[in-house]
């Protein structure tokens, strides 16, 4: 009725055909006699062209961009010098013959070309059926579909059974806040959305399915960041039985490459097999335990150095428990200005640092701001130290212990950046492994579960009781690609005895782990296997695959970054006569003015 073909479907061979395409008036170019209209659909854009004696052409001359039209005709060989190479259907066109408009589009708010991408995120988003036309955003969907397919298909052939896990589910500790969901034949209880399917995929390892997967919905409520949306987002969630942490990476790191390989658009996977990190050994390197491997600065900490020394201002600060990490540059100094570096120390004093300290190598003097408070034996110290050989310069961050790591591993991605030296066209894996089970909240001082508290201690219940809690390492593993964790993972606890210890240790109650965990504490009673899992984020895969600014590109409805949807108006009121029928009484709190 409305088409015989789609607009990404004609070429040469359909040339003198009878045909009729339906879809969206990308473009419009008047030449006088003629008017020539590019066509879009999903599949692609055609070129149109219909002569001034046509009667379609006045009412093809006054139609809007992106109204709705059915156009047909005879398709047509274009001459060789107005051949089309960019786009699949550009040796041929339409000439036509009949029009008519299915829906007239208003005055758009901005326009569905790449100029559109311009405009205020708001706007984009309160439009996003619009925004969705665009070329770049529409492929990511279509990616999107592409990938969640080929990870479907690969997770099948690897022998998992796809199993949907439910979505009203009971509130647990994931490291978020939970999405509530009242109850109306319960008054005064609440599901919460899931955060994870963790207790559920561990629950099928009891059961007896002995590997599962499925592209998992998750929920939290946290706040909006590049890789983090605030509402929800989706996992290749996976959980094995019967293995070991070794049997877990080696099944998804395979899977992961050729996801990466099919759809990185000749971007090459680097390593084989992915390098693996220990978390402490992360931090001390990298200064992250997501580190970005295409970049090739490291970390070298040279607290001695500087211990009593003539630099008062370093000295003192590692007599109060500071600790100072370098960072070495290889480069030729004539190719940067003062005011290179000026940038850096006024970049660093905004991030909250004091300033960035730095001492500049040639091949036979040293010169900077700290250059003169070390001898010439402490300089050749500190380039034997930090691998510079020959010219360049070192960068110093000086910070108390708790941050020291952290803010230098601000400091290395930042000169990466600078220098150009991070690796283009590249995705560098790594595996980060022994992550500690338990940290010190700041807070409040108390030891809290570091990672997934579901995970086993290496060392079991025996370490548990012996060990000083913060030396305990657990079986906990995480995937990075290009500095974004794409997912964590772990081998799971599956002993009643050994998790009532380690829960115990973090302040819970055995009463309250058998109130909040009853239903996987009562399975691991009847004979639970010894299993594990990952989970690696699919939109965050999507939004490297398409080297996207952040994860909103390449999911199709998300919210913005205070968490809502301006399109649809989310979140909104709830009528008096629901909030009753759901027993809620909203209580708003009061403001200045009493209000």
């Amino acid at each position: 009725m409305y088409r015989t073909h789609t607009c990404g479907a004609l070429r040469i061979a359909h040339t003198g055909k009878q045909v009729q395409l339906a879809g969206w008036v990308y473009r419009k170019r008047d030449h006088g006699n003629l008017l020539f209209i590019d066509l879009r659909d999903h599949y692609g854009v055609t070129q149109c062209v219909v002569e001034k004696e046509r009667p379609s052409f006045e009412l093809l001359s006054t139609v809007r961009l992106e109204s709705v039209v059915t156009l047909s005709g005879h398709v047509a060989q274009r001459a060789q010098h107005v051949v089309n190479t960019k786009i699949p259907t550009g040796e041929i066109e339409l000439v036509i013959a009949n029009a008519a408009v299915l829906s007239a589009a208003e005055t758009l708010p901005f326009p569905i070309t790449e100029e559109g991408a311009t405009y205020p995120e708001e706007t984009r988003l309160k439009y996003r059926f619009l925004d969705l036309r665009r070329e770049e955003v529409h492929q990511n969907l279509v990616l999107r579909a592409e990938v969640i397919k080929f990870l479907r298909d690969e997770m099948q052939r690897a022998g998992f059974l796809e199993v949907q896990t439910p979505i009203l589910a009971a509130s647990s500790p994931e490291g978020a806040r939970d999405f509530l969901v009242p109850s109306r034949l319960h008054p005064g209880k609440f599901y919460a959305l899931p955060q994870a399917p963790q207790q559920f995929k561990q629950l099928l390892m009891v059961s007896g399915v002995d590997r599962y997967f499925q592209i998992a919905p998750c929920f939290r409520d946290e706040d909006s960041r590049a890789d983090r949306s605030p509402g929800e987002f989706y996992q290749l969630d996976m959980e094995m039985a019967f293995v070991s942490q070794e049997d877990v990476l080696a099944t998804l790191e395979p899977i992961l490459r050729r996801t990466f390989e099919t759809f990185g658009q000749g971007r090459s996977v680097t390593d084989t097999p992915f390098p693996r990190l220990t978390f402490e050994e992360a931090m001390r390197t990298y200064g992250s335990d997501k580190p970005d491997l295409r970049n090739p600065l490291k970390l070298t900490d040279v607290t001695e150095l500087f211990k009593g020394g003539a630099f008062t201002l370093f000295a003192r600060a590692v007599e109060t428990g500071a600790r100072v990490q370098a960072i070495a540059v290889s480069c030729y100094l004539d190719r940067y200005p003062r005011s290179f570096f000026d940038s850096l120390n006024n970049w660093a004093r905004a991030e909250g640092m004091g300033g960035l300290a730095y001492i500049l190598f040639s091949e036979i003097e040293a010169k900077g701001p700290i250059s003169k408070f070390l001898s010439s034996a402490d300089q050749a110290r500190l380039r034997e130290q930090t691998g510079l050989p020959g010219a360049g310069v070192v960068f110093f961050v000086c910070a108390p212990e708790k941050c020291s790591l952290k803010n230098a591993g601000i400091v290395r991605k930042r000169l990466g950046e600078a220098f150009g030296l991070v690796e283009k066209d590249t995705f560098r894996f790594c595996w980060i492994v022994d992550f500690p089970m338990y940290e010190l909240d700041e807070l409040t001082g108390k030891i809290v579960f570091s990672h997934n508290p579901f995970s086993m201690p290496q060392g079991g219940l025996e370490d548990l009781e012996k060990q000083d809690p913060l030396a305990i390492k657990a079986y906990q593993y995480d995937i990075v690609c290009n500095g974004v964790e794409l997912s964590s993972g772990a081998i799971r606890n599956h002993l009643p005895e050994v998790m009532f210890k380690a829960f115990a240790i973090a302040g819970y109650e055995r009463e309250e782990v058998e109130t909040r965990f009853g239903g996987m504490l009562r399975a691991f009673r009847y004979g639970a296997p010894p299993h594990g899992g990952c989970a690696p984020g699919i939109d965050r895969m999507i939004m490297l695959l398409r080297d996207a600014a952040n994860l909103r590109e390449v999911v199709a409805f998300p919210l913005n970054q205070q968490a809502e949807d301006v399109m649809m108006g989310a979140p909104t009121k709830i009528p008096e006569t629901h909030l009753k029928e759901l027993n809620i009484a909203i209580r708003l709190p009061v403001v200045s003015g009493g209000k």
